[in-house]
């Protein structure tokens, strides 16, 4: 157990400030750290500095504190990263033409190296395929450093778990997996997160973690994807999957609830199961077909949306050209204004292409806040009112917040497709 002194003595870095590394910068500095939060983006630095943040998960109420203190200190000035003890990288692995993009990584890698002294310890949190930590990462800080990894410096991978707007489980509550690529790494990076967190999961190498992480979203995505390729058959077959869904969901053995939906966003399900696969097809020359069925499922979910909606306009005697769309949620999931790879921004995208007037609600997200959401930017925004929904030509429930009244939208909206089971009525159409 680290003791207050020590902790208290001992400098953080936190490299890059989204959804993984600022709870995790301020969680740090609550305990004790000093942390410096390292960021590429301006504005969003010169928001931390001001007190406002821009994560569900962090209010103002918990930046406010830190920054007054001293103990959180957000920056763009590599040079602010000299004389470390810790450093975590929590920097995006997107995907580029398919391939995993582990350009962050690199650079960070690289920035790191040329601050390292003897005695520091290095974390990967960002999410990649087995063999990153000890066959990319640690070999670039190496040569950076001209110091050896487990003889002068400590290191690690520690997979990020973070579930953006989940009230129930945080990063303090939900277990840590954490490992290093020696006894001391491993001990060492244990007994930081042991400050930080309720429980640890020590695993014995890093590739294991690497893996754990990439298992945790498949089996997600895998099963998403069953459920939604399941609801556009029950569909055709003119069953209730909603119905067959609550009625299996009550076996207390054997089954786990998951439910179609527009599609998925978010960086781990679109993303993290394709890192598997290409390693997969990389290192052993074969395909993982369930990674790539449920990406194809999955990622025509809002083709489906969208042809669902024109069937519903039809019954109608409605063309979707020239219809007024009202979206509601823009987000990829509910209560967070988390709009990476949201399936919204396709949605609206095909729509507007098919020459409907779309228009859009969101109390969470806001217009400039996810440059890769980018088929959200010329959305017209409105507020949910009975005269709005009347207008409207249908109604798409894409993200059921919680702030939503849907006594209101059931009420007047004439025609509702809704993807998420949240309306009852004769005009509301469930997916």
């Amino acid at each position: 157990m680290i003791e207050k002194s020590e902790i208290q003595q001992r400098r953080v870095l936190v490299v890059g400030q989204g959804y993984v590394g600022l709870p995790l910068a301020i969680r740090a500095a609550e305990v004790g750290y000093h942390v410096v939060g390292l960021d590429v983006d301006t504005e969003r630095v010169k928001r931390l500095v001001a007190g406002q943040s821009y994560i569900e998960d962090v209010p103002d109420a918990r930046l406010g504190p830190v920054l007054a203190s001293g103990a959180y200190r957000p920056s763009l000035d590599t040079a602010d990263c000299a004389d470390f003890d810790l450093a975590i990288v929590t920097v995006p692995t997107p995907l580029r033409d398919g391939a995993p993009d582990l350009s962050h990584v690199e650079d960070a890698a690289w920035m790191l190296g040329r601050h390292l002294k003897p005695g520091a310890t290095v974390i990967l949190e960002s999410t990649t395929y087995p063999g990153t930590t000890e066959e990319l990462f640690g070999p670039i800080l190496e040569r950076a450093s001209g110091l050896a990894a487990g003889h002068d410096f400590c290191l690690g991978y520690s997979p990020e778990r973070i579930d953006p707007g989940n009230r129930e489980w945080r990063l303090e509550n939900t277990p840590k997996v954490v490992s290093g690529i020696d006894a001391a790494s491993a001990s060492t990076i244990r007994e930081f997160y042991g400050s930080l967190v309720d429980t640890i999961v020590l695993v014995g190498t890093c590739k294991e973690a690497e893996l754990a992480k990439l298992l945790e979203n498949t089996f997600r995505h895998v099963n998403i994807a069953l459920s939604n390729e399941l609801a556009m058959f029950a569909h055709d077959l003119g069953i209730d999957i909603w119905a067959a869904i609550d009625a299996a969901a009550t076996k207390p053995f054997g089954f786990m609830r998951f439910t179609p939906g527009p599609g998925v966003g978010g960086h781990c399900l679109p993303i993290d199961p394709s890192y598997l696969s290409w390693r997969v097809q990389r290192t052993l020359g074969r395909s993982f077909r369930f990674v790539e069925l449920a990406n194809d499922v999955n990622s025509h979910m809002p083709d489906y949306v969208v042809r669902r909606l024109v069937d519903g306009l039809n019954e109608r005697k409605k063309a979707l050209n020239g219809s007024r769309i009202l979206l509601l949620g823009l987000a990829y999931k509910a209560n967070t204004g988390d709009a990476r790879e949201t399936p919204a921004s396709r949605i609206a995208e095909l729509l507007i292409g098919m020459g409907a007037e779309v228009q859009a609600v969101d109390p969470h997200v806001v217009d400039d806040a996810h440059p890769r959401a980018a088929g959200l930017k010329n959305l017209r925004r409105v507020d949910v009112t009975p005269d709005c929904l009347a207008a409207a030509d249908a109604v798409v429930l894409l993200a059921d917040h919680d702030a939503f009244d849907y006594a209101l939208i059931a009420a007047h909206g004439p025609y509702i497709l809704d993807c998420r089971r949240r309306l009852v009525g004769a005009h509301v159409d469930s997916l």
